[in-house]
């Protein structure tokens, strides 16, 4: 079989046709997820594909995307490269079109980027094996089992954590969904007031205004505010494809906390994703196994099952990434 890697020939349409038709297919690997990104700012989204050149069938697609979350001086050393959900190859078996894939990719990112981190929603160990120059990372994940009754779900939640949903419902805690762009300012703020406080970069605004103009109409997005009174204490944003909810980003007033904003907008969410038929609540990731991580404990008191499907990574420079680290150690001392 011919192969030609080109992928300025594949319309929109026939690529997320394959995207959606795939098993393991997912909103990261689609053109309208590709798109919000060629308009977020510090974002270069990175199209590849293989097809059959006399059938000029897909034979296997991978979307990644460059980002630099730091802007002035230190950008050059913020670049680094994230596939999520990719590769897809028409058969796992299909090894050949999986590393055609990656070296392509590698050569279009290398001199960008510091490096390519893929970011599996699958077990795909098999499949990635050949690609022996990727280093393979333990990285959890909660997923949460939507098809089951509102009940047995709530049941399943830590005690702690239902009990804390049901104060923010005495406190009056009111979870919304955004219709309106002109909140997305009030959303940002409140992401922004979160990264700001662990001292971690925030993609721009630009992202959410995309994601708000494009996905959302699509059902492939939705933006909630949670509200006590006139005033909006957390938000948080999904991505929906197919049977599955992806949480996106999330952020909420610090001053704010004990009220619980992020419990009761997770509960919202997962109520909302039972009642619309969807399967799994992916959360995102728990971190490496073996280092603390925040956010971990509050993932699992949602009662999701814990996995392990890992991250691969390959470093393009070694130099550059110790830089790298020097000049992010700079950015969270000068972060407010």
């Amino acid at each position: 079989m011919d192969k030609d890697n080109c992928f300025n020939d594949i319309s929109d349409k026939t690529w997320d046709n394959f995207v959606f038709a795939h098993p393991k297919g997912n909103i990261f690997q689609t053109m309208a997820l590709c798109r919000v990104y060629e308009e977020t700012k510090n974002y270069s989204p990175i199209p590849v594909a293989v097809i059959d050149s006399q059938s000029q069938k897909i034979q296997g697609v991978l979307i990644g995307v460059i980002i630099r979350e730091i802007s002035g001086f230190l950008g050059d050393f913020s670049a680094r490269s994230i596939i999520h959900g990719g590769p897809l190859v028409v058969s796992d078996s299909k090894k050949d079109i999986t590393t055609e894939l990656i070296q392509k990719y590698d050569s279009l990112v290398c001199r960008s980027a510091l490096y390519t981190e893929i970011r599996n929603m699958f077990d795909i160990k098999e499949q990635l094996n050949p690609i022996d120059y990727y280093t393979h990372k333990d990285h959890l994940n909660f997923l949460i089992n939507l098809k089951q009754p509102e009940e047995k779900l709530w049941s399943q939640i830590h005690k702690s954590r239902r009990k804390n949903i049901n104060r923010a419902e005495k406190y009056n805690v009111i979870v919304e969904e955004m219709t309106n762009p002109e909140k997305i300012p009030i959303f940002y703020k409140l992401l922004l007031e979160t990264y700001s406080n662990v001292k971690i970069p925030l993609a721009d605004i630009s992202l959410f205004k995309s994601a708000f103009q494009h996905l959302v109409p699509m059902g492939y997005a939705k933006f909630f505010l949670a509200r006590q009174g006139d005033n909006y204490i957390g938000a948080r944003a999904v991505l929906n494809y197919k049977d599955r909810i992806y949480d996106w980003y999330a952020g909420a007033a610090v001053n704010s906390l004990s009220f619980y904003p992020n419990e009761c907008l997770v509960w919202h969410i997962l109520k909302w994703g039972i009642k619309n038929n969807y399967s799994i609540f992916d959360f995102g990731g728990a971190g490496e196994p073996d280092k603390p991580y925040g956010p971990r404990e509050f993932k699992r008191r949602f009662g999701g099952e814990l996995v392990n499907y890992g991250r691969n990574v390959h470093n393009y420079s070694i130099n550059k990434i110790r830089v790298a680290k020097f000049g992010f150690k700079i950015y969270q001392k000068l972060s407010l």
